[in-house]
């Protein structure tokens, strides 16, 4: 009998284990999109309005990521050197107008081209976190708005807050000059570049387009790891 009385034991101990697992893997994406949800409607810089002239610059989506489109040269800042055309495939792109930089989890970036390629250990690995990052820079020539970009108008000094933000993400070499990854990009047009700062389902690729904005002024929420949580606001 007393074995018997262990094995039901052990059982249920095996059942309550079962049961609380399911609720953590149920409840964790719940609770995390509740949470995005929820700091995405409280506004960070609420008193901020969009100036009639200024610095046009587009936020990009493709649904799941974001990538933050500035001019490539203004009076704040002169993107050239940080990608200039010598790192393209195709350098004849280094004559675009603008810049879309985007960031994220380094082994995400290289591995996965297409969401044909995505694995679970690598959707895994980047929400966890860990590892390095990069920015992910592409050369888009007269960029314009559509149901994938939106345009916002900063003023200058608010276009050069968030270029100062962009601008420190770079990782530099001894010689002060950004880090491509030679042969990496997607396409003729694009690079990646070795990054400053980590990734985690807290510091997402959206998160820093958010933190991005909010260094610059603008009025977005106080956490957007969503691509959702950027956008819903510029509609």
């Amino acid at each position: 009998m007393a074995g018997v009385e262990r094995t039901r034991l052990w059982r249920r101990r095996v059942v309550h284990a079962l049961a609380a697992l399911l609720i953590v893997l149920v409840g964790t994406p719940i609770l995390y999109v509740a949470a995005a949800f929820l700091l995405g409607t409280v506004p960070a810089n609420a008193g901020w309005s969009e100036p009639r002239e200024g610095v046009a610059i587009f936020i990009r989506t493709n649904g799941v990521h974001t990538w933050i489109l500035m001019p490539k040269v203004t009076p704040a800042m002169d993107w050239r050197p940080y990608a200039p055309p010598e790192h393209l495939a195709d350098p004849r792109w280094g004559a675009a107008s603008h810049i879309a930089v985007g960031y994220g989890n380094r082994e995400f970036y290289l591995n996965t081209p297409t969401w044909g390629d995505l694995t679970v250990r690598r959707a895994v690995g980047a929400f966890v976190g860990g590892g390095r990052t990069l920015l992910h820079v592409e050369h888009v020539d007269r960029p314009g708005e559509d149901e994938e970009q939106r345009r916002i108008m900063l003023r200058p000094e608010e276009y050069a807050r968030l270029a100062a933000y962009v601008r420190a993400r770079f990782q530099r070499d001894a010689a002060g000059r950004t880090m491509p990854v030679l042969g990496r990009g997607y396409g003729a047009s694009d690079m990646f570049y070795e990054a400053e700062g980590g990734y985690s389902f807290v510091m997402t690729c959206n998160e820093w387009t958010g933190r991005a904005l909010r260094s610059a002024g603008v009025r977005t929420g106080l956490w957007t790891p969503l691509s959702q949580s950027i956008m819903w606001r510029l509609d």
